[in-house]
Formats: C-alpha cells, sequence, structure tokens
C-alpha cells in the first residue's frame, strides 16, 4: 500500500506553533511545593483531580484539609501548597524574563459551556468528522485543523487553543494508540467525552462515474470500515492510506484527480466541489467514534450527572497485580468501561529471577482504564487509594460527565462552519 503526502496549507503544523512570528506569548508556569520538596508542574497537574475531588467532597468538614490522602507519595494538604511564579519568555532571539500579566475580570469568568468563542483544536482539515466532534461538544466554537495528533495537544498547551477534541476509540478500527500515547506525553486533562456517527461517502469530481476510477483513498481506517461495500459497488480500484478523510477529498479536488476517489464525509464533499457518487458506504451502519475533549485544566468532579474517569498507571513488581487493582474496583461495584494495555516505552523489558528455571523477560505494560465514576464519589476514591499500594505509576487522566446525547446511527453529521 502506497501512501500520500498531503499538502495542509490550511491547517496548523509544528512550523506554526514553534515560530516565533507567530506564536503568542507562552503563559506563565508553575512550579509546585509540597512544603520543603519541590514538585514539578507535570506532578502538580497529574494531582488536579484528585485534589479538586477532595475539595468537592470533604467541604463540608472542618479542618479538612487534614484528610488529604497521600498523592504521588506526598502526604500533603492544601496549607502547604506554595506557587512560584517561574519561566522565560522568548522574543525573535533574545530571552528575556517573563512579567505575569495582571489578572482582568475575563480570567476569573468560567468558560462559557456552549462552547462559544472557544478556540477548538483537532486534527485534520475541515470537514473531517473531529470537526464534527468538536462542533458537537462545543457548538459554535471556532475549529482550528492541526495537521497532525501532537500539534493538536501542543496547541492547547501553548495557549493557541482552549480545546482539543481528539478520536481514542472506533467501534469497528478499535482504539487509537497514538493518542492515548500522547495522553501520557502530554500534561492535558480530559474534561469531556462525545460520540459521534460515522457516516462515509465515495466522493469524486463532477461528471466522474464509478467505472472510471482505478484508485480511492482515505484515512486507513475508513478504508478498511468500506472495504466490503466497495467490492458490492464492483470497483476493482487500488486503496491506497492518506492522513484522514477529509485530506483525501481536498488532494483529489485540489490535484483534479479523475481517476480517484476519496471515502469522506458528504460536507467534505461540499467544502471541495466534490460530487457524492455513493452515500454511507461504511460496511457496519452503526459506526461510531468516541472523542475526548481535553484541556489545560481539570473541571471539578461532581455527583449529580454520570460521571466517567480515566487513569492510567504502571504494576509494581509482584503477582496478581492486576487482579488485585481491577478488584479494588469490582469490591466498591464500581463498572469498568474499559482496559487498554500499552508497552511501557521508559522501561520494555521487566526481568523476573527463578531460582530453578533462571531469568525471565517479559514486557512491563502501562494500564489505560475508564470507569464509570466520579472523582467526587468517596467510592471512587477509595479504590485509588487501595490502586496507589499496588502500583509503581498513577494518574488520573480526568473525571468528566459521560456522554448521554441519544444514539442514533442514521443521523446526520451536525452541520456547522
Amino acid at each position: 500500500m502506497h501512501s500520500i503526502s498531503l499538502p495542509y496549507s490550511n491547517t496548523l503544523n509544528l512550523n506554526h506553533i514553534f515560530s516565533p512570528k507567530r506564536v503568542a506569548p507562552t503563559p506563565l508556569t508553575v512550579r509546585c511545593v509540597y512544603g520543603f520538596e519541590p514538585l514539578n508542574k507535570s506532578d502538580w497537574q497529574s494531582s488536579c483531580a484528585i485534589l479538586t475531588s477532595n475539595v468537592v467532597s470533604q467541604e463540608h468538614n472542618d479542618g479538612a484539609a487534614d484528610h488529604f490522602p497521600a498523592v504521588n507519595d506526598h502526604k500533603t494538604a492544601f496549607t502547604d501548597l506554595k506557587l512560584l511564579p517561574v519561566g522565560k519568555l522568548a522574543v525573535g532571539e533574545n530571552i528575556k524574563p517573563f512579567q505575569p500579566k495582571p489578572l482582568t475580570i475575563s480570567d476569573l469568568s468560567p468558560a462559557p459551556m456552549h462552547g462559544s468563542q472557544l478556540r477548538v483544536a483537532y486534527q485534520g482539515v475541515p470537514g473531517a468528522y473531529s470537526e464534527a466532534a468538536a462542533g458537537k461538544a462545543y457548538p459554535n466554537c471556532e475549529a482550528i485543523p492541526c495537521d497532525q495528533f501532537d500539534v493538536a495537544f501542543k496547541a492547547v498547551e501553548l495557549w493557541i487553543a482552549d480545546r482539543a477534541v481528539l478520536p481514542v476509540e472506533n467501534s469497528l478500527g478499535g482504539s487509537i494508540h497514538r493518542n492515548y500515547d500522547l495522553l501520557l506525553r502530554h500534561r492535558l486533562h480530559i474534561v469531556g467525552e462525545v460520540q459521534l456517527p460515522v457516516h462515509h461517502c465515495l466522493l469524486a469530481l463532477p461528471g466522474i462515474r464509478k467505472e472510471y476510477l482505478t484508485r480511492v483513498i482515505s484515512h486507513p481506517q475508513a478504508l478498511s470500515q468500506c472495504e466490503h461495500t466497495l467490492t458490492k459497488l464492483g470497483l476493482n480500484v487500488v486503496r491506497e492510506a492518506v492522513d484522514d478523510t477529509a485530506g483525501a477529498a481536498e488532494f483529489v479536488a485540489n490535484n483534479s484527480l479523475r481517476d480517484t476517489a476519496a471515502i469522506a464525509s458528504a460536507r467534505a464533499a461540499d467544502l471541495y466541489g466534490l460530487n457524492v457518487l455513493a452515500d454511507g458506504i461504511q460496511d457496519d451502519p452503526s459506526n461510531v467514534t468516541r472523542f475526548v475533549m481535553l484541556a489545560r485544566e481539570p473541571i471539578i468532579p461532581r455527583t449529580d450527572r454520570p460521571f466517567k474517569t480515566s487513569i492510567v498507571f504502571a504494576h509494581d513488581k509482584g503477582t496478581s497485580v492486576l487482579f488485585k487493582v481491577l478488584s479494588a474496583f469490582a469490591f466498591r461495584n464500581i463498572s469498568l468501561t474499559k482496559i487498554e494495555s500499552r508497552p511501557h516505552r521508559n522501561r520494555p523489558i521487566r526481568l523476573v529471577d527463578d531460582e530453578n528455571v533462571g531469568t525471565a523477560k517479559h514486557f512491563e505494560y502501562l494500564f489505560y482504564v475508564d470507569f464509570e465514576a466520579s472523582m467526587a464519589d468517596v467510592r471512587a476514591q477509595n479504590a485509588l487509594s487501595e490502586v496507589q499500594e499496588f502500583t509503581s505509576f498513577l494518574r488520573v487522566l480526568g473525571s468528566y460527565p459521560m456522554d448521554m446525547t441519544p444514539w442514533n446511527p442514521s443521523s446526520s453529521l451536525p452541520d456547522h462552519h
């Protein structure tokens, strides 16, 4: 299978982010100190979800600060936290000290829940399913296309965007492993989720008929999701993979490819002046993709509506560790909705010595787990306290409202800018 490199002239890429002429000033960085022992910004951010959840559950207790559990092996209370402004700002080629900007009343106002005026980063070009997911998550938002998943993460971290909406799993193709790895590499927080029906169309230039086609291009998952339907249509064509579905439509239009069709959304056809040769060509009509919304700061968990919490952990040495971790949730009647293992990149091999057999080598894994409970729920707090006893690493990726919108696989994609 060949690969086509698409020219993303209207998408945000790494050059946009790191070019001094085009990047807004980076925000004030923060160092957190637990007493006299320094803790970097990454650890502070990863602890926010746990700390804020205790604010909710302990707010009616006198001396609540004394009840906070250990976070990342630090016995702490809010009275121990001291925030120290540090950092530098690059201006041209000169490095100058960063001076904090005075707070304004807008800084103290919460972000609009309806998404108005929010800048939301997504991977792909206009017409991508990720853009539709951004519109569903934050109606009336300003959607910012990015040429890579990593760029969408960085856009939020550098305050170019307020949120990022990225796919994490598809009902047919499974998990998007790249984004699971990036969730761990970056320090953003999951603040919500949306589920979007995927409705694929076969697109070509005006006047082109199916019998003229010699190849079909799209994202690899889209090609696999339409494999049987393409065969039923009698298309004896080469399938070629590109970076995303809408990018495939853009590529066909920009290069006037009369022998090539793209698999993309109906909106992509409208944007790039293509005709829909076949509508709804996905093999499974119930095809759906789950997206997560990411922000720089976690939201405060609540218990007045269904919440989901996502964590990642690495197990400590010992036997039956994974069973013990899962039992911590089972004994408290907390339902797990997903468990995903990924090889531990920093420590891929674990050695196990046995006197009779010798030394065995096993892969070391990170485990991603989603469970149906809010971090404001005491059950969830107690479960994580127990999990921490059996793990060498534990991070809360986010505690956020579950997507409760009615499921209608035949509904059309949202029509937004």
